[in-house]
């Protein structure tokens, strides 16, 4: 077979087969090519062969669900803190209920609703648990869990020498919308009482008020921009002088940010719970006396806020709920990228095996170190 004529390239030639006749065909192989030394682009021979795996042939998930009670919880529950982190996560129209060991952040046990939860669903769930725990001989100490109404009730029957906790991150959460929908009530008074101006140019003898409006309404747009000062925990020194600005002159926007650190100051670990009760008293008496104010601080008067500073006497009591929201977050963000688990079943099997691969992370981890180690060793010693 003829082959065409080549012409010069000052490219670099590049191997792009193990081939013995001339490739004329691309400019840049236009000469014979030979395989590289070593296994490169060769084929190596499995030492166990077998038919060939279709992916998702094996459903790993289904023989996983029905060890979670048995060799998952064992491991599990090796070095069990005592402390747990009940919650729900909604995914609709499912509902899952999960428990999480809150200071190991390990995924303990798991339950898939058909609709929504009940405490009758809540109590059968966490019944069994408590078996699992009593067979082991393991005892809690504490629970955390959000605002629902779902638990105390069956905390109380199940764990009643347990502590209660609820979220801290949720309850100052609420605090922070009553504060804000407060500061938000507060421009609303200051916008209506903005001067009336005819519409056109303004008159001489008009000039100084309409400068006057316009000074309250880039007063009431700064106060818009930077509501997050009334509500941010730490607060730098340049951020304070701006607030300081903002609130000049009106003092009951003081008396918001003024509230808001008192609120603060009771989740202070350096205190007891009775002596922050005593704040919390206290703070309740100051905030009755703001009348202009209204319902909107209503949330400081919620029981809720006294069950969040449960942690204070307790320090390996947790404050926050994060290591359930934690996995919730990981199931939520396993959903968004497979849409056909969307049945009972499929979600019990992908759970549980998210659950075996998260326990066995660190001995992958380590297993990869190993490898990593031994072929950079290979490397300088040939």
């Amino acid at each position: 077979m003829s082959n065409c004529p080549t012409w010069p390239c000052p490219n670099a030639c590049t191997l792009a087969a193990s081939s013995e006749w001339l490739s004329a065909w691309w400019p840049r192989t236009a000469c014979p090519t030979r395989p590289p030394v070593g296994t490169c682009g060769a084929t190596t021979a499995s030492s166990s062969p077998g038919p060939p795996s279709r992916t998702g042939s094996r459903r790993l998930g289904g023989k996983k669900v029905d060890t979670l009670s048995t060799d998952y919880l064992d491991k599990a529950l090796a070095d069990f803190s005592g402390y747990l982190a009940i919650d729900e996560v909604y995914d609709d129209p499912f509902c899952i209920l999960g428990v999480v060991d809150n200071r190991r952040y390990n995924r303990l046990t798991f339950r898939v609703l058909e609709d929504d939860p009940t405490q009758e669903h809540v109590r059968d769930f966490l019944t069994g648990f408590e078996a699992q725990l009593d067979r082991r001989g393991l005892k809690v100490c504490g629970i955390t869990t959000d605002g629902s109404s779902l638990y105390p009730v069956v905390l109380k029957e199940l764990w009643p020498a347990a502590r209660h906790q609820l979220c801290e991150f949720h309850v100052i959460k609420e605090i922070t919308k009553a504060v804000l929908h407060a500061l938000a009530t507060l421009r609303k008074e200051l916008t209506a009482k903005f001067p009336k101006l005819p519409r056109g140019r303004p008159s001489e003898e008009q000039r100084p008020l309409a400068r006057d409006a316009r000074r309250q309404k880039q007063r009431v747009a700064d106060l818009f921009e930077n509501r997050h000062l009334f509500v941010r925990h730490q607060l730098s020194r340049a951020q304070r002088r701006q607030l300081l600005r903002l609130t000049r002159g009106q003092p009951r926007l003081r008396k918001l940010r003024e509230i808001m650190d008192e609120v603060y100051r009771l989740f202070d670990r350096r205190c007891k719970s009775q002596t922050a009760l005593k704040k919390l008293q206290r703070l309740r008496r100051r905030v009755r006396r703001f009348e202009q104010l209204g319902c909107a601080l209503n949330k400081l008067k919620s029981p809720n806020l006294e069950k969040a500073l449960e942690f204070l006497d307790d320090k390996l009591l947790g404050a926050t709920s994060n290591a359930v929201e934690r996995s919730n977050r990981r199931f939520r963000k396993a959903q968004k990228s497979i849409y056909c688990v969307r049945t009972k079943e499929h979600l019990e099997q992908r759970l549980a095996l998210d659950m075996y691969r998260e326990q066995r992370a660190d001995k992958r981890a380590s297993s990869l170190k190993t490898l990593h180690d031994a072929r950079s060793r290979g490397a300088d010693h040939p």
